[in-house]
């Protein structure tokens, strides 16, 4: 392994278009025969990863859980210029919600060697949720740290960065291993060279599955998972407003009318 840090990656696929659909029965969104791509949060992970790896040496290891196709994902960080790509692919992690998917993927990179620093797009745009990194960081039991929208330094076993808040900028010092959840506004990713797809293309992926893990049937996928979806439904169409024309007297009278008519008042 090369010297410097041990930076890992964790990388979705999700479908490329809004137009998804569910199946009614599990609430799971029906990926077959829909065009996927990195979520585009994680394409900063990627890149933020990559500038820390130029700028201290090391290793930039992608990560992904899903079915063998889910390795395109992994070939695409490569032909950004991720140094290697596991995949995490049994049929016994199908199903699983972000608690059981975090677990899983913590338990991955234990398997792959101890993190020096674990960077997380800030969340998915198909879950939406912002949960894995941080649960992730929990059950690997090391910092974590969210929002974050620059590195400053890396150095002795410590990490200085920089992160958005409602209420202003944060600084922050953490200790390594850490684990970060980064948005869009850290960089700008760079997009993959004709030698990167090169690479990318004859790369070898490598696979992770419960044999290597041998976690409980009660901690991965459908069986470990805390949280299920009941229902998925469109919301109604709001009515439309009416728009009400006149004087400021007549306005006024209007609105009273319209409380009073709502009971409002």
């Amino acid at each position: 392994m090369s010297e410097g840090l041990n930076i890992v990656v964790p990388i979705k696929q999700v479908p490329e278009t809004t137009e998804v659909q569910f199946d009614e029965e599990t609430g799971r969104l029906i990926r077959e025969g829909v065009a996927a791509i990195i979520n585009p949060f994680d394409e900063y992970a990627i890149e933020e990863a990559l500038r820390i790896r130029e700028k201290h040496g090391g290793t930039v290891k992608a990560i992904t859980m899903g079915p063998p196709w889910a390795a395109d994902a992994l070939r695409d960080a490569i032909a950004m210029g991720a140094d290697e790509g596991w995949l995490a692919t049994d049929r016994a992690f199908a199903g699983a919600d972000t608690w059981a998917t975090s677990l899983t993927l913590a338990r991955c990179i234990e398997h792959m060697g101890a993190p020096d620093l674990i960077v997380c797009g800030l969340k998915t745009t198909d879950g939406d949720t912002g949960q894995t990194g941080p649960e992730m960081a929990e059950h690997l039991d090391i910092p974590h740290v969210c929002y974050v929208s620059e590195i400053t330094e890396i150095g002795g076993g410590k990490v200085t960065l920089k992160r958005n808040m409602d209420e202003g900028v944060e600084t922050l010092e953490a200790p390594m291993p850490l684990l970060v959840t980064v948005g869009k506004d850290i960089n700008q990713p760079r997009l993959a060279t004709l030698r990167g797809r090169l690479k990318a293309k004859k790369a070898e992926i490598r696979e992770i599955t419960n044999q290597d893990l041998k976690m409980l049937p009660d901690e991965v996928g459908l069986d470990g998972s805390y949280t299920r979806v009941v229902k998925v439904f469109e919301p109604e169409a709001p009515e439309a407003g009416e728009i009400v024309e006149g004087s400021p007297d007549e306005l006024a009278d209007a609105i009273l009318a319209k409380l009073q008519e709502c009971k409002v008042i």
